[in-house]
């Protein structure tokens, strides 16, 4: 760290852009082999969405310790620990003999994870205040391009029929040790001394601002907008592999390329996304982001097909692609909140979605269809274009007003 300056911190960006690379590529590996696991413990599609709602459960149970957590021990202890703890979880989810240990394993990861993604953005918000521009888009575009990867590892395990126990166990070592190495390099000292070097020693407002109307209704439309976002992200995850082999007839490597369509497209969309946010504002690229979303799986449902439906969620990925860093920048900058606690209710807020989007595309699969069931994502995509008024016009990072955008829009809603 001592040879990194301080206005810089090349090495910090880089410690974090592994944290998100590897927590996108760690869990990954599980999903296309989900197929497998409703075979083994023969699980009714409502029964396996039920297990992988556990994971957004355990989410909101303890998400919201990420903010005392943080002010605690830092962001990036509790980054490193959280996700350390998520590859010894993953052997639990690959060994799970019965659906009431899958559901614990499955809670159990979720609740890591949403200490660690609120950790790591966290961090990743102070290093973007080091460098004085947006970057953020980049470490979530980072995130993507693990979650890609771990899908390909995680359908080329299943198709060469790898016991899933030693696949996940080899997965879980990698983000043990990846963990343990990035730590040295990560920006030490208070959570706030970014923000302050921003403000040029202002003190952080707080008291009855923190708890006005307007900052309650961002908080609200933020939360409606995060959590269609997650029905979108989660939709191939939980059940585009499940669609394309016991619906629309694949082989299991093709039932993969649903979430990896999404993922991709995610990646290209997250990896642009600065420049993108730069060009048009997060509040336009939002809007744009919602069509894409309700006509790209409009049309997959409409016409379902391998191909098409590939195609839908790889422009939903492209839709949703900057939506979540966008909400989290806009939460975080609220004024008179403590480091990490916007961050920390809205990743609380996202988690509403990835809870309850599994259980109810399942039960509505069981009662008719599960093309019927992603009917939900399209209506997303309606809601997305809605709620996307909230954001800034401006590009998040690039400029010192964003905040009171977020406020003001709020007031206004």
């Amino acid at each position: 760290m001592s040879r990194t300056t301080p206005d810089r911190p090349v090495k910090a960006r880089l410690a974090v852009a592994a944290l998100f690379f590897v927590n996108g590529f760690v869990f990954a590996n599980v999903v296309p082999r989900y197929p497998e696991i409703k075979s083994d413990l023969e699980l009714s599609n409502a029964a396996l969405g039920t297990a992988i709602a556990a994971m957004p459960l355990g989410a909101l149970m303890l998400g919201l310790a990420a903010s005392p957590l943080i002010k605690r021990f830092g962001s990036a202890r509790t980054a490193v620990a959280t996700q350390l703890l998520m590859g010894v979880n993953l052997v639990l989810v690959g060994t799970a003999p019965h659906f009431a240990l899958l559901c614990t394993a499955m809670f159990l990861a979720g609740s890591l994870d949403s200490v660690t993604d609120v950790a790591m953005n966290a961090h990743g918000m102070r290093v973007q205040r080091r460098y004085g521009r947006s970057i953020l888009n980049s470490f979530h575009g980072l995130w993507s391009v693990g979650a890609v990867l771990g899908g390909i590892v995680g359908a080329g395990a299943a198709q060469l029929e790898i016991a899933l126990v030693v696949h996940l166990a080899v997965i879980g070592a990698i983000a043990v040790a990846s963990a343990l190495t990035v730590l040295r390099f990560l920006l030490p000292g208070p959570e706030d001394a970014e923000r302050a070097q921003a403000a040029e020693g202002a003190p952080v407002a707080a008291g009855r601002r923190a708890l006005s109307r307007p900052v309650l209704i961002a908080f609200a439309v933020l939360g409606l907008m995060t959590a269609a976002t997650a029905v979108v992200e989660d939709a191939p995850s939980s059940w585009g592999a499940n669609y394309l082999q016991n619906e629309l007839s694949s082989s299991p490597f093709v039932g993969g390329l649903a979430f990896m369509a999404l993922q991709g497209a995610q990646t290209v969309g997250r990896l642009l996304g600065d420049r993108v946010v730069r060009w048009l504002g997060d509040r336009t690229t939002a809007r744009v982001g919602g069509l894409l979303v309700l006509v790209g799986m409009g049309v997959a449902l409409l016409w379902p097909s391998v191909p098409t439906t590939v195609i839908g969620f790889a422009l939903c990925g492209l839709g949703i692609a900057t939506l979540i860093p966008a909400a989290f920048h806009a939460a975080d900058e609220i004024p008179g909140l403590a480091p990490g606690t916007g961050i920390t209710v809205a990743a609380f807020l996202l988690r509403i979605g990835f809870l309850l989007s599994p259980p109810m595309i399942g039960l509505i699969a069981d009662a008719h269809s599960i093309r019927l069931g992603l009917v939900l994502v399209p209506v997303a995509g309606v809601v997305i274009l809605l709620t996307s008024g909230i954001l800034a016009t401006r590009p998040s990072g690039d400029a010192p007003t964003a905040p009171a955008s977020t406020t003001e829009a709020a007031a206004r809603t």
